[in-house]
């Protein structure tokens, strides 16, 4: 009989930064690519940053992680400034990835019901963005699905891209 794999959901660590960073980059062109020091800097300031990992120990695997923050982060990415511009209190979702090995297990959804719970009585609102151009089809029908609407749009990257701007409005 087969043992069913088992995840914990944690904060993620120094440690675990070249595993986010591989990760991230292999999810570019549906987050921005960034190097160590930058995911670093997310670190060190955001209000939340877990993963899902599997094992244990040194045979921990980061199998999915969520970077979450707060309107007083200081952050330059072009739509955390422009949900900034329009909202006191939110709670912006960076970024979210699932390993390619791991998805289809439902870690996407365990991550933002745990964003969702940790910020539920903090603000009113959830945010984050999903590219239009190009398409993310899977994230904008995952993300309407836990009761995301778009706010807006806007383009970005000298106006290579287009991303939906999605808000959750948190029962209180």
């Amino acid at each position: 009989m087969e043992e069913r794999t088992r995840y914990e959901i944690r904060d993620v660590v120094e440690a675990d930064l070249p595993a986010v960073v591989a990760m991230n980059e292999l999810a570019v062109p549906h987050v921005n690519s960034l190097d160590h020091r930058q995911i670093k800097r997310l670190l060190d300031q955001a209000a939340y940053f877990r993963a899902i990992v599997r094992g244990e120990g040194t045979g921990e695997e980061v199998c999915a992680f969520l970077v979450g923050l707060g309107p007083e982060a200081s952050y330059e990415s072009p739509n955390f400034l422009w949900f900034c511009k329009k909202f006191n209190r939110f709670a912006y979702i960076d970024r979210i990835v699932v390993a390619l090995t791991a998805r289809r297990n439902g870690l996407a959804s365990v991550l933002y019901e745990d964003f969702e719970r940790v910020f539920r009585h903090k603000v009113p609102i959830l945010a984050c963005e999903v590219n239009i151009r190009p398409p993310n089809p899977a994230s904008m029908k995952f993300h309407r699905g836990r009761g995301f609407r778009q706010f807006g749009s806007q383009r970005i990257d000298n106006g290579d891209k287009e991303v939906a701007m999605l808000v959750k409005k948190l029962d209180r």
